[in-house]
This record gives structure tokens, sequence and C-alpha cells, in this order.
């Protein structure tokens, strides 16, 4: 009996599992925003929260908080756009001088795989047509695409100005939800949390900024062209964990390749990336930040993959908190303590 009931148990918490998992991929459209919202809600909680001491009204704290969060971001939007120009009337330059390279690319390829020049061509063109037989439907898909995203960056704001003016409502319900026996447990997790992410956030954001100033400093050096471009857009992609900066840094590889004479000026970038992560990682980060979320390795990897297979690039981003969230959560109530011990980060072993 004891058997059938652990396996009950086991078969109820499944279920709900996968009921939870095809509930946030089905409405994603609702829940990435909302997500946004919260967390920056917390981030802006105990900035509110002063103001109001100092005879803000609750909604004139709101606002200047979401409106200096939104003057960062329409800055870091200018910062690109004014790069991005640049970029651009470098492009006719860059096209001529990776001409040359593509035609050893496609001589190599023929050379050494036996698939001759032609048929290569062949290829690309047919990519090409198949691209262009329904330019109705991909303009359709672009556009669906930019209205999304424009509804959910202005949910975001929405989202984190309700929570934070009904706050006290949220509070009251996680309370009744839990029940009598965890109410003292639901205040310590939600106060635990607006603290370790308010300050975790605004240790993150000191980072990026240090990381895209060393990165821009190295990039000048080497004289790569849209040095501060390319290093403050590697900085900000390190928000997703181990497979960021592989990404970002690409496109100042490329380019350096393309625009220097010399094999050693890409192999030059690829070392001050290095060289700077391994700061960010064993210097920056650790004397920064505040308070980390001491999530394992495992549990941080298995939040990026599930996250970027429900959400994309916003689940690789919103699962790592939400799994901090659930690492604090476990941190407090015993029957999950079998979960927490494959969310926390364990002690290094002596010796």
């Amino acid at each position: 009996m004891n058997n059938n009931s652990q396996l009950d148990s086991i078969f109820k918490y499944s279920c709900i599992a996968a009921f939870c998992l095809f509930l946030l991929y089905a409405g994603q459209v609702l829940f990435i925003p909302l997500f946004y919202g919260l967390f920056i809600a917390i981030v802006l909680f105990p900035f509110c929260r002063w103001l109001e001491r100092h005879h803000f009204s609750r909604s004139a704290a709101i606002a200047a908080g979401l409106s200096i969060v939104i003057i960062l971001f329409l800055g870091l939007l200018f910062l690109v756009e004014v790069q991005i120009n640049a970029f651009r009337q470098d492009l006719p330059e860059l096209k001529e001088k990776i001409a040359p390279s593509l035609a050893n690319l496609q001589h190599w390829v023929a050379d050494n795989f036996s698939v001759t020049i032609a048929t290569q061509n062949e290829w690309w063109q047919h990519a090409i047509n198949k691209l262009a037989d329904d330019p109705e439907a991909l303009l359709s898909g672009t556009v669906n695409k930019t209205i999304a995203a424009m509804f959910s960056l202005f949910l975001i704001p929405v989202f984190a100005a309700l929570f934070l003016y009904n706050r006290a409502d949220f509070v009251l319900f996680a309370e009744k939800a839990v029940g009598k026996t965890y109410h003292g447990k639901a205040t310590q997790i939600m106060q635990q949390t607006v603290d370790t992410y308010y300050h975790f956030i605004k240790g993150m954001a000191m980072v990026y900024v240090i990381v895209g100033i060393l990165n821009s400093v190295g990039l000048l050096a080497l004289g790569i062209r849209h040095a501060i471009l390319f290093g403050f857009l590697t900085a900000i992609m390190t928000i997703i964990p181990y497979f960021g900066i592989f990404i970002s840094a690409l496109l100042p590889i490329t380019v350096a390749w393309i625009t220097k004479d010399s094999i050693w000026y890409p192999l030059g970038v690829v070392a001050i990336f290095t060289f700077v992560q391994y700061l960010e990682a064993n210097v920056i980060f650790p004397r920064v930040v505040a308070a980390e979320l001491n999530v394992s390795t495992w549990a941080t990897l298995v939040a990026i993959i599930g996250g970027g297979i429900l959400w994309g690039v916003s689940g690789m981003i919103l699962f790592i908190p939400l799994t901090g969230i659930l690492k604090i959560i476990t941190d407090n109530t015993e029957e999950w303590e079998a979960i927490n011990t494959l969310l926390r980060r364990k002690a290094k072993p002596k010796g």
C-alpha cells in the first residue's frame, strides 16, 4: 500500500507538472509580459516604497520608477541605433571585402567535398527562390511578430504598475492560498525574494556596464570598427548564460576578419572576450553583485534549455529568476526538500 501511495503521488505531481508546462506554452502571449512586469516590479519595489515614505503618493512613486526604467531603455535603444547607422554606412565596403572570401570558401568546398561551384550556386538560388515564393506570407509573419512584440512592450510596464499598485492584494492572496500553516513562511519567502532580486538585478546592471566598457576598450585598442556597439552588445547578451557570449561574439569576429589583413585580429577579439569573461566570472561578478541566486549549474542549464523550448529567448532569460524563486520556496518548505537538493548550489568539497 505504501508503494502504491508513493506511485500515486508521483503520478499526480507529474500530471500537475505536465499541465503547468502546457499552460505556460499555450499562454506565452500572456505569461511573458506578465513575468517581465513582475520582475521589474520586484526591482522597483524598494525604490517606490522609499518614495512613498518620503510623502510621494503610490501612483507618483510608481510613475517615477517606471519613468526611470523607460528612460534607460530608450537610451539603450538610442545608443544601439547610432551604432547600427554607423555600421550601415560601412556595409558596401564590407560586401566588397567579403566577396573574395566567399569565392575562396566556395573553391575550398569544391576541392574538399567535391561539390562544384555551379551546384553551390544552384543551392543558394533555390534557397532564395524558396523565401521569395510566398512574399505575402513572409510579410504577414513579420508584421504579426512586430505587432506582438509592440503589444508585449506595452503590457510589461502596465503589469509592473499593477503589481506595484495592488501589491497588498497579491500578498493577501498568497497568504490565503497557502493557508494558516504556511502563513508566516509565505511572508518570509516574499520578503526574501524581493530583497534577493533587488540586489541581484542592481548588481547585474553594474556588471553589464563594467563588462561593456572593458569589451569596448579592448576592441578600440585593436582598431575594430563599431567597438562600442559590439562591446556593449556582447555584454548585454551575457544575460543569456553560456550561449549569449558565443552568439554576440560572432559579429565582431567576422568584422575583424573581413576588415583586417591578419588572422591575429579575429584571434585578438576572441582573446579579449575570453579574458573579460574570465574577469566577469571570477572577479567582477562575485565582488559587484550583492546577492546571488545560488542556483546549481544543472538547474540553470535545465532552466535555459527548457525556457528556450517553451518561450524562446524570453524563456532563456525569465526561467532563470523563476528557478531562483522556486529555490527560495524550497529553502523554506520542508516538503520540497528533495527538489531543493537539485536546485541549490553545493558547497565545494574541501581537499
